[in-house]
C-alpha cells in the first residue's frame, strides 16, 4: 500500500484567531447546539499548525494496493489523467478543477469559516469524464502537534460517468489537547460513482469539528461510510444533496466511546430532484461516562417527487451512566414520497447475556459477543470483499480500546 500524508503549506504556528464577522455557537443559545457544551472551547489557545509528515502508527483505514497524494504534475496536459495533490497545489496547478468547486459545497457555518481563513492541509482527488479508478486513494491527515489547531479539506470531484473510491482519515501522533477542525466536500457529477470511506481516530483530548457535504448529479451514486472513535467533544455536520434525479445515496456511521467523550452528528438527507434514493443508518456503542448525539433529517424539497428515503440511529449503552441521544426529523414538501426514520437506544439485553452464559461463556466474552453484533450491522450494509474486510477491522480494533 503506498499512502501519503495531506500536504499544505508550513506556516508558523501562533496564527491568531481570525476576525471572521461570525460567532463561536453557543451552548443551548445557538440552535442545533443544544447538546453539545463548548463552552469551554478557547481557540486563542489553540493557534493554527500544519499536519505531520509521518503516518506510521496512526492510520486506521489502510486497504490493499491504495495510492496517495503527490505533487509531481499528473498527466501533463492529458485531460483524461487522475489528479489525486495536495490541495495547495491544484490551486496553481489546476485552478480550472478546484475554483468551480471549493468552498462553493459546504455550508457557511463558524467552523468552515475558520477553516477557510486558517486550513494549512488538504488534498484534492479529481476524477475525469468515464475514468474508473481501479485503486484505492488513501489520505491520511495527522494531528501532531499537541496545542494547536488543524484545519485540513479534502476536495473530491468526479466528472460524469467517472467512479472512484476514496479512504480519508485523520488521526492523531500525540496524547495532549488539540483541536481538529475538517471540511469534506465530494461532487458526484452525473452517472458517477463514488465511495467515500472517512474516519477520525484522534486522541481522546481534542476537539473534532465537521463539515461535510456531498452533492449529487443525475443518476449518481454515493456511498459514504464514516467512522467516529476518537475525540473529547464537538460535532460534525453531514449532508448529502441529492441534486439530480435519478441520484442515490447510502449513508453508514459508526462510532465508539468510552470515557468522558462526548460525540455529535448532525445529519441530511436533502431530496432536491425527483426519483431519488437515500438510506442512512448510524451504530453507536456508548460506554462509561462517555455521551453521542444523533439528530438526522430528512428534507423533500418541493416538487422532489417519488422520492424514497429512510434514516435509522440505534445506540447500544453499556453502564448505567452512558447517555445517547437519538432526533430523527423530517421536512416534506412534495406529496409523492415514502420517508421513514427509527431510532433506539437501549442497553444490553439480560436475556442475551444469560442465553450465553448458559453456554458456558464468562459474562465478558459474552457482552463482547453482544456488542460485536451490534456494530456488525454496519459491516453487514456491504458486500463480501475488502472494503468489508477493512472496515471489519476497523471496528474490532476499536472495540478492542473500548471494552479492553
Amino acid at each position: 500500500m503506498a499512502s501519503a500524508t495531506a500536504h499544505g503549506s508550513d506556516p508558523a504556528v501562533g496564527a491568531s484567531v481570525p476576525q471572521l464577522g461570525v460567532e463561536l455557537p453557543t451552548f443551548k443559545g445557538t440552535p442545533g447546539w443544544e447538546f453539545t457544551p463548548i463552552d469551554k472551547l478557547d481557540l486563542a489557545a489553540l493557534p493554527a499548525a500544519p499536519a505531520g509528515t509521518g503516518t506510521a502508527g496512526v492510520a486506521l483505514l489502510a486497504p490493499e494496493g491504495g495510492v496517495g497524494p503527490s505533487e509531481e504534475e499528473p498527466g501533463t496536459s492529458d485531460p483524461s489523467a487522475l489528479i489525486v495533490a495536495p490541495l495547495r497545489v491544484a490551486l496553481e496547478r489546476h485552478a480550472e478543477v478546484v475554483g468551480r468547486h471549493f468552498g462553493t459545497v459546504v455550508r457557511p457555518s463558524y467552523f468552515a469559516t475558520v477553516n477557510a481563513d486558517q486550513w494549512t492541509d488538504g488534498t484534492l482527488v479529481y476524477v475525469p469524464r468515464n475514468v474508473k479508478v481501479e485503486a484505492p486513494i488513501v489520505i491520511t491527515t495527522v494531528q501532531d502537534r499537541p496545542g494547536t489547531s488543524l484545519h485540513h479539506r479534502t476536495l473530491v470531484v468526479l466528472e460524469e460517468g467517472a467512479e472512484a473510491e476514496v479512504w480519508d482519515q485523520v488521526a492523531s501522533s500525540h496524547d495532549e489537547e488539540a483541536l481538529v477542525n475538517g471540511v469534506v466536500e465530494l461532487v458526484v457529477g452525473d452517472n458517477a460513482t463514488l465511495r467515500y470511506f472517512g474516519a477520525q481516530t484522534v486522541n481522546e483530548k481534542t476537539w473534532v469539528f465537521g463539515s461535510q457535504r456531498a452533492v449529487l448529479g443525475k443518476d449518481a451514486e454515493l456511498d459514504w461510510t464514516t467512522l467516529g472513535f476518537g475525540g473529547s467533544n464537538g460535532k460534525v455536520f453531514l449532508e448529502t444533496t441529492l441534486a439530480g434525479r435519478g441520484s442515490t445515496a447510502k449513508v453508514t456511521g459508526a462510532y465508539a466511546t468510552r470515557g468522558r467523550q462526548h460525540i455529535d452528528y448532525d445529519t441530511l438527507q436533502e431530496h432536491a430532484a425527483a426519483d431519488t434514493v437515500s438510506d442512512l443508518a448510524f451504530r453507536g456503542l456508548v460506554s462509561g461516562r462517555s455521551t453521542a448525539v444523533w439528530r438526522g433529517m430528512i428534507k423533500v424539497d418541493p416538487g422532489a417527487q417519488r422520492t424514497d428515503a429512510f434514516q435509522e440511529a440505534r445506540n447500544l449503552l453499556i453502564g448505567n451512566k452512558a447517555h445517547a441521544d437519538a432526533i430523527p426529523g423530517l421536512e416534506i414538501l412534495a406529496d409523492d414520497v415514502r420517508c421513514t426514520h427509527a431510532a433506539a437506544i437501549a442497553q444490553i439485553d439480560p436475556e442475551q447475556i444469560f442465553y450465553l452464559r448458559s453456554r458456558g461463556l464468562e459474562r465478558p466474552v459474552a457482552e463482547r459477543l453482544v456488542v460485536e453484533g451490534f456494530l456488525g450491522a454496519v459491516v453487514e450494509r456491504y458486500a463480501e470483499g475488502p472494503i468489508r474486510d477493512t472496515l471489519a477491522g476497523a471496528i474490532d480494533a476499536r472495540l478492542a480500546t473500548v471494552l479492553g
